[in-house]
């Protein structure tokens, strides 16, 4: 039997009957046609689900919709402003932090939650921060530099704007 769920998704609320379990990333890709955030494992185990609720990294794929209801969820489709890419989606593509690109969005919401919280990371920091988040390829030193360089970035920008 469906139940009611509402969900603020990259600033637009929406209001929903979904079934209990039905997981936040069906309703992301199937509900809401946001098809950024990927589906990889369905285990919680590649991270390329990854999105943001009220902040913090989750697997969509491991997160039950109804276990949410009233959350706020930013997925990578809520990153860029007036097609403007957000600074870490830029230091991604100047890094050449990508490839086949399927991982990515994970690796940059994951990012995003940790650059939130720690704005100028250690390199051990960003690995921890990153674990959860498989590449099958590149290696993972143009995903680490591009997060770094968005840390100072956005550092820089935090600083001028003091």
């Amino acid at each position: 039997m469906k139940k009611p769920l509402t969900l603020q998704v990259n600033g637009q609320v929406h209001e929903l009957l979904v079934e209990p379990s039905e997981t936040l990333n069906s309703v992301l890709r199937k509900r809401l046609r946001l098809s950024g955030t990927k589906k990889g494992c369905d285990t919680g185990g590649c991270g390329s689900c990854t999105v943001l609720l009220d902040g913090k990294a989750v697997y969509s794929c491991m997160t039950y919709a109804l276990a949410i209801d009233g959350g706020k969820v930013t997925t990578i489709e809520g990153l860029a402003k007036e097609g403007v890419l957000d600074p870490i989606q830029q230091a991604f593509v100047r890094n050449g932090a990508l490839q086949c690109g399927f991982c990515t969005p994970g690796f940059v919401m994951a990012t995003k939650a940790l650059l939130d919280a720690i704005p100028e990371p250690t390199e051990e920091e960003v690995r921890e921060a990153l674990v959860g988040n498989l590449c099958r390829c590149t290696g993972y030193v143009k995903i680490f530099e591009a997060v770094r360089e968005a840390g100072r970035e956005l550092a820089r920008g935090r600083k001028r704007n003091a």
